[in-house]
């Protein structure tokens, strides 16, 4: 199953393809969830990834076109591509007589503090594709954080893993010293930790509210750019 998955996927240009074991985690996934994501023993997380022809300008994003092409392309298509493939992969699953639930890219089902139905980057984290860095985001070996992730429960037999990378931030703290308002507090992630351990989530919350009074487009990414990791020389 993981092998007629995984060849799906490919052929919509994924770059990322995890299968989590989520068996453990139940708490974790009802915590915001809720019932609707209970009595799913795996998930799938499917990465894509940012192009850096996109990322690499956001040192520039007051310009109008900077910040037009993330938001649009970097951000708002990416996530758009990824709900139609976990759709048609949901209904794969589906038609194989298996449960499964996509949950949305970038849902929020608490918008006051930006809370999803599940966390796509805890997933991907679970089924071994990168850490959870400083920053919040999720790290990947080959393009740091400058990937977009969704992901699917099911029930589906499929051979999973629970082995969340090690942390490689270390000592760096580039994303803290890029963070325009200070709201990276340095600390390194723990599995099941609140989030405003590692982040001041009102600063970064403000800062995107009064961007959206002043620009076209409100972007920042800061804490995604910084990164070393996935950086091209």
């Amino acid at each position: 199953m993981n092998k007629k998955i995984t060849r799906l996927l490919k052929s919509y240009f994924v770059d990322y393809i995890g299968f989590a074991d989520l068996r453990s985690h139940q708490d974790e996934l009802t915590e915001y969830g809720g019932d609707i994501v209970k009595g799913y023993d795996s998930g799938i997380s499917i990465g894509i990834a940012i192009p850096d022809s996109i990322a690499d300008h956001l040192p520039r994003r007051s310009d109008v076109n900077v910040s037009c092409e993330y938001r649009i392309h970097g951000y708002e298509v990416l996530n758009q591509r990824l709900n139609l493939i976990a759709s048609f992969l949901s209904s794969y699953l589906n038609q194989k007589g298996f449960r499964s639930l996509p949950i949305a890219a970038a849902d929020r089902t608490d918008e006051e503090n930006a809370m999803p139905t599940v966390s796509h980057k805890t997933i991907a984290h679970i089924a071994g594709l990168g850490w959870i860095g400083k920053n919040c985001l999720l790290i990947t070996k080959e393009h740091g954080p400058r990937v977009r992730f969704i992901s699917i429960l099911t029930n589906a037999p499929l051979k999973t893993a629970d082995n969340p990378p090690a942390q490689q931030c270390h000592d760096c703290e580039e994303c803290i010293k890029a963070c325009p308002v200070k709201a990276i507090k340095g600390k390194n992630f723990v599995l099941g930790e609140n989030r405003e351990a590692r982040l001041d989530f009102l600063k970064c919350q403000n800062y995107f509210k009064q961007m959206e009074k002043d620009r076209e487009y409100a972007v920042c990414g800061m804490c995604l750019y910084s990164c070393p990791h996935g950086k091209k020389p």
